[in-house]
């Protein structure tokens, strides 16, 4: 489990204070609504101003409970806090199996009326559909699907060194060296959990693919998770943490980002969240960075969903969070949120005309992925397995990234720790 230091502790009661007072401004103005959130960052913040639009064209005013942490940790922490003391906010954002968990204990709205308008059941693909149902129910609105096994590089940098982007592993540690030895870190990576889960993600499908991906850590099987293919998967991630430079641990995501646009550092392996840092940054696709497939997983779709529920007062839904809700699935803000925050629209209909090339080829891949059977839930952001095990596989993988560990040692500790939490 992640462990808390005093003043990150002292931040969350803070930030829960805080929470529950703008949840009392909401409560006496009816045409308010309090979203929960965790996008601080350049490019998300400026693609929440298209929500927050959209939600005053219909008439409400979105009022901001952001909780500042990438990987939405320090919002679960916040919301199961507030749902205690049974102040919860008007919406939120949220990933995964934390939906059926909160839909489980009878929390969420039900939003059957509005799907059945708007037809939701024809336009969001069937693997997103699995995370915003609760027994066949709409209880959350998908706004963006994201990929995982991205890698972003720096332009300049392959140019100058005559690289091109590696379709295997070994081409990806061979073209590591030369970047070293050039004197640009090879790897910019921020030393959390959360995103040495994401590395996972990659080197797991890259080892695997699609269907040993799934009997690992979406089935949980112990023979694939105790495999020489599971070793092979550390084996990259022991090469991955040879390519980082000595300042990773604690750094954000979006600062490693950064090194990567001002030419620090060549590459960062991120969910395409990352592209809105180099949109919001003025940076193109193609002219100033790349954007291409962790080796091994070409074709293959991780992917992650943010989605927004809204909670119950009483037996009633709130007339704003209607407004919310349709907000979050209309076309046209689907469209100009996920070209500015760098996803692409949880709904098939939208074209992808306005999308840059990264944008359009997601698109393509998300297409073929369907058809090929080949889309599977992101592990490190909660679409995989349950929280439990999740944090379980968490801790060893972060242990692994940080420490001698042999990939033997690791593959016996994590079947171990998924063991204990299931």
């Amino acid at each position: 489990m992640l462990k808390r230091t005093l003043p990150g502790l002292m931040g969350l009661v803070a930030a829960i204070a805080l929470s529950g007072s703008s949840m009392t401004a909401s409560a006496a103005d009816s045409k308010t609504v309090e979203v929960m959130h965790w996008w601080t960052s350049g490019g998300e913040a400026k693609a929440l101003t298209v929500l927050k639009d959209g939600l005053k064209t219909r008439g409400y005013t979105w009022k901001d409970a952001p909780i500042a942490g990438g990987g939405g940790e320090a919002a679960r922490t916040v919301l199961k806090a507030r749902v205690a003391s049974d102040n919860p906010p008007d919406a939120i954002q949220m990933l995964g199996f934390t939906i059926p968990e909160y839909a489980g204990q009878g929390y969420l709205a039900n939003l059957d009326s509005l799907a059945a308008k708007d037809g939701w059941d024809k336009v969001v693909p069937a693997p997103i559909q699995r995370f915003s149902k609760y027994q066949g129910h709409w209880v959350a609105v998908p706004v963006d699907i994201h990929r995982t096994n991205w890698i972003w590089a720096n332009k300049k940098i392959f140019d100058q060194l005559h690289l091109t982007p590696p379709q295997t592993f070994d081409q990806l540690v061979a073209d590591a060296a030369v970047i070293r030895k050039a004197g640009y870190i090879p790897l910019a990576h921020g030393g959390q959990p959360w995103q040495e889960a994401t590395l996972f993600d990659s080197a797991v499908m890259s080892a695997g693919g699609p269907k040993f991906y799934t009997q690992a850590l979406v089935n949980l099987d112990p023979t694939a998770l105790g495999s020489k293919t599971m070793e092979k998967a550390f084996d990259q991630m022991r090469a991955l943490r040879g390519m980082v430079d000595p300042n990773f641990p604690g750094r954000d995501w979006n600062l490693a980002t950064s090194m990567v646009i001002n030419g620090k550092a060549a590459m960062q392996i991120m969910g395409d969240w990352a592209k809105g840092e180099f949109v919001n940054a003025g940076k193109k696709p193609d002219v100033d960075y790349l954007c291409f497939q962790y080796p091994g997983t070409q074709g293959d779709f991780i992917f992650n969903t943010d989605q927004f529920a809204t909670f119950k007062k009483g037996d009633a839904t709130l007339p704003g969070e209607d407004a919310f809700a349709e907000t979050v699935m209309d076309k046209a803000d689907q469209a100009k949120f996920n070209q500015i925050k760098g996803s692409i629209p949880a709904r098939l209909d939208v074209p992808s005309d306005g999308f840059d090339a990264c944008g359009q080829k997601s698109m393509a891949d998300l297409r073929s992925a369907l058809k090929n059977g080949t889309m599977v839930g992101s592990f490190a952001h909660g679409h995989a397995m349950p929280d439990g095990p999740k944090n379980a596989v968490y801790d060893v993988v972060t242990h692994f990234f940080n420490s001698n560990q042999s990939s033997a040692d690791a593959v016996k500790q994590l079947v171990d720790a998924v063991n204990e939490a299931k």
